[in-house]
C-alpha cells in the first residue's frame, strides 16, 4: 500500500528545509502531489484545492521562509474551513500574514521572514495540524519554537508522531506537561527515512474484513507494531469486530476469527462505546462498519470532523440514514442505533471527501450500492478501486 499522507507531507516540509534528508515510500496522494509543489514554490499564487494538511503546513513553511511572496488558497470548502488560531500564533511569532478575504479563513498573503520570537500559547484542542506545523517548521527558526497548549490536548498521537520524526532527524525536542519545544537546528546528517504506509487507509480492509465470513483472511504490506500514527488502534477497536492483527516482518496479516470478539467466547456487543479524539480520520469507516454488521456505536471526541473537506458527521448522517439507519449527531459525537435494515441500490453522496467513498464502499459485500464521484479516493490513495478489484470486489461504472 502506498504511504501514509500524514507521514508523507510532515517529511516533505523537514526535506525543504533539511535537502540532506532523503524519502522512500512516499504517498501518491493527491494531497501529496499538492504539498510537493507548493514546497517549490516562492512567490505567486498558490492554489492547495482540498488538501488542507498542505494549507496548514504551508502557512507556517512560507511564513518563516525569507524572501517568500505568496498568496495562499484553495477551493470554495477550503475557504470555510478557519485557519485563525495558526494564522494568529505565527503572528505572534512575529509573521507577516494578511487575510485576502474573510478574517480567519484562506486565501491568506504571506511575506517570508526570519521570526524572531520563539514562545507562543494557542488552545490544546485544535486540529493536531495547526501544532504540528508549528512544530515542523520551528528547527528553521532562528531560536526555535516553545508552545504551550492552553487545556486539555487532543490528537496527542499526531503530535508525537511530528515529534519522533524530528528526533529521528537528531533535532533536540521536549514534551511535558502542556509544553512542547523544538531546538533550532542548523543541519542535519544525511538520513534516509521509509514512509509506513498508511494506517487510514487499512481501516477500509479492515472494515472489508470485518464485513466477511470468518476465516477471511488479508494482508497488507509495510506496517510496523510501533507506528507512530493514531490510526494504528485499529488493531484494537477491530477486534470488537472479530478480526485478529498479525505483524510478519513489514507485513500486516487480518483474519476474521469468529463472529464474535475474541475475548472468552463472549456475545458481541449490540453498541460499542469509543472515544476517537486521537483518531477521528476512522469515525466514518466503524460508524458504515457497525451499521453493515446490525451493530450500534456511540462515538465521541469528533468535534474536528465539522471542519474536514466536508462535515462528516452530517455527512454521515444524511447517507447512513439513506442506507437505513437510526442515526443521531451532534458537534462531537454520533450515536448509531443497532439493528438497522440495510437497503439496497442506494447512491452515496461523496461530499468532494475521499473517506465517505472508502468509508462506505466495503458495504458492497452487504448489498449493491453506487458511489457518487468515486474519483475523490485519489485526494489519499488514488489506487483503491483497483485495489478493491484485486480481492473481488464487481466494480463498474455507471451513467447516472
Amino acid at each position: 500500500m502506498t504511504g501514509s499522507k500524514s507521514e508523507s507531507n510532515r517529511l516533505l516540509l523537514l526535506q525543504s528545509i533539511f535537502p540532506e534528508l532523503q524519502i522512500e515510500n512516499l504517498s501518491n496522494a493527491d494531497d501529496v502531489k499538492v504539498m510537493q509543489e507548493g514546497l517549490k514554490a516562492r512567490s505567486g499564487t498558490v492554489d492547495i484545492h482540498h488538501a488542507g494538511t498542505a494549507m496548514r503546513f504551508l502557512t507556517a513553511f512560507f511564513a518563516t521562509r525569507e524572501g517568500s511572496d505568496v498568496t495562499l488558497t484553495g477551493s470554495s470548502r477550503m475557504q470555510e474551513r478557519p485557519i485563525e488560531v495558526l494564522v494568529e500564533a505565527l503572528r505572534e511569532l512575529g509573521a507577516d500574514i494578511t487575510y485576502l478575504g474573510e478574517r480567519g479563513y484562506p486565501p491568506l498573503h504571506i511575506r517570508g521572514k526570519s521570526l524572531q520570537r520563539f514562545r507562543v500559547s494557542l488552545p490544546a484542542d485544535i486540529s493536531s495540524q495547526y501544532i504540528s506545523a508549528l512544530l515542523l517548521v520551528a528547527p528553521g527558526t532562528p531560536s526555535g519554537i516553545e508552545l504551550e497548549l492552553l487545556g486539555k490536548i487532543t490528537s496527542v498521537p499526531y503530535i508525537r508522531m511530528t515529534l519522533s520524526l524530528l528526533e529521528s532527524l537528531g533535532i533536540s525536542t521536549e514534551f511535558s506537561g502542556n509544553r512542547i519545544t523544538v531546538k533550532h537546528a542548523q543541519r542535519i546528517e544525511p538520513k534516509t527515512l521509509r514512509v509506513e504506509s498508511d494506517w487510514s487507509s487499512a481501516s477500509y480492509f479492515y472494515s472489508i474484513v470485518a464485513l466477511s465470513l470468518p476465516g477471511t483472511r488479508l494482508a497488507l504490506s509495510s506496517y510496523r507494531p510501533d507506528s507512530l500514527q493514531g490510526d494504528s488502534i485499529l488493531v484494537e477497536v477491530y477486534k470488537q469486530f472479530g478480526v485478529e492483527s498479525r505483524f510478519e516482518g513489514s507485513s500486516l496479516h487480518l483474519e476474521k476469527v469468529s463472529d464474535v470478539p475474541n475475548v472468552k467466547g463472549a456475545i458481541p456487543p449490540k453498541t460499542i462505546s469509543l472515544h476517537l479524539a486521537d483518531a477521528p480520520d476512522i469515525a466514518q469507516t466503524v460508524a458504515v462498519t457497525c451499521f453493515g454488521l446490525g451493530m450500534g456505536c456511540k462515538l465521541t471526541g469528533l468535534h474536528t470532523l465539522k471542519i474536514k473537506e466536508t462535515d462528516r458527521l452530517e455527512a454521515l448522517k444524511n447517507e447512513l440514514s439513506k442506507m437505513g439507519a437510526q442515526i443521531r449527531v451532534s458537534e462531537n459525537h454520533l450515536e448509531l442505533d443497532p439493528g438497522g435494515k440495510i437497503l439496497s441500490n442506494k447512491s452515496i453522496a461523496t461530499y468532494n471527501d475521499h473517506r465517505m467513498a472508502m468509508a462506505f464502499a466495503p458495504l458492497a459485500l452487504k448489498t449493491s450500492l453506487f458511489i457518487e464521484d468515486a474519483g475523490v479516493v485519489s485526494k489519499s490513495y488514488p489506487d483503491f478501486w483497483e485495489d478493491l478489484r484485486k480481492l473481488n470486489f464487481r466494480i463498474r461504472k455507471e451513467a447516472r
